[in-house]
């Protein structure tokens, strides 16, 4: 495969506007050779530039679209046009865009985590869409509301308090006195699930790590992420078919995820299922992940595959 040269996102970013609506899109063009076109749509609690590494990856095998989504990223919120942010909503802004940026082109879409379940309903409410991807790709995505491993406890738990901060006055008190920088380096290491996240890390990996977590709790609009935690216990995806086969990718011990359960509601909606397994033991890879960290999420049968015309 080409070596490319070291990158930097901010080379990448332009501004985005659709709808009202500011945000941002990373575009890299595709390496000598290589004609595909590839849409990365991130997941929750993240930015472009938390997903470069794997984002590199995948520009090894063609052109590299990835857009905000409102809320997410730093992207203005729909509740700033009176919109709240649903899957639904979520999925026609996503459409819309891909009108605009491919016309009749074909594309093949990555979908992380939350970021497929925004893909899946997309391809449910839009299906003369289907016919212009090329492949359809899962990286730890799900389906359904049962695909969580959490106890009924906890799930009554993030069904009660996303709901709560997903209210206009909860959601400016969390913000401005809970996700300020210095009450999270005092106590976000110490969360039940964010302590994985620093767990064996030196003293400047945790400081890095600390330092990029804290921009994207306040890069991401709280309300947009607590209405969609609440819709993650509420969904099923399995309702509408979708005229197209799935590649899913995924680890070795999710702690998110029953991997079972997200295979047989895969298997509901799409027309075939193939499942790949990455070596990455985690739901996904540390903040500061490089390329050469993000590379086990693109395992050697979907390279073969990507590196097709």
């Amino acid at each position: 495969m080409q070596k490319r040269a070291a990158a930097n996102p901010a080379d990448f970013i332009v501004p985005l506007n659709m709808n009202g609506l500011a945000g941002r899109m990373l575009q890299m063009p595709a390496p000598k050779n290589h004609s595909r076109e590839i849409l990365f749509i991130y997941g929750h609690h993240s930015t472009i530039e938390r997903w470069f590494g794997l984002i590199q990856v995948l520009n090894q095998y063609g052109a590299v679209t990835v857009p905000d989504l409102p809320g997410f990223g730093g992207m203005d919120s729909l509740y700033k046009i009176g919109e709240k942010p649903s899957i639904d909503a979520l999925a026609d802004y996503l459409a819309a865009f891909i009108k605009l940026r491919y016309k009749r082109r074909r594309v093949t879409i990555f979908g992380l985590s939350f970021g497929f379940v925004v893909v899946t309903r997309m391809l449910q409410r839009y299906p003369e869409l289907t016919k212009r991807v090329d492949l359809l790709v899962s990286v730890v995505g799900f389906a359904h509301k049962d695909d969580f491993t959490f106890s009924k406890s906890r799930h009554k738990f993030y069904l009660g308090i996303s709901w709560f901060l997903s209210l206009r006055m909860s959601a400016w008190i969390f913000r401005n006195v809970f996700l300020q920088p210095a009450v999270l380096e005092q106590f976000y290491d110490k969360g039940h699930n964010s302590k994985e996240r620093f767990n064996g890390l030196s003293d400047d990996e945790f400081d890095e790590t600390m330092a990029i977590e804290i921009k994207l709790w306040r890069d991401n609009d709280v309300r947009t992420w607590a209405t969609t935690v609440n819709a993650f216990f509420k969904l099923d995806n399995c309702k509408v078919r979708v005229d197209l086969p799935v590649w899913h990718v995924s680890v070795k011990a999710d702690h998110y995820f029953d991997t079972q359960l997200v295979e047989q509601h895969m298997r509901v909606i799409f027309s075939d299922f193939q499942g790949l397994k990455s070596k990455i033991d985690t739901h996904a890879p540390s903040v500061i992940a490089d390329a050469k960290t993000a590379a086990p999420l693109v395992p050697p049968a979907l390279r073969r595959l990507l590196s097709k015309s």
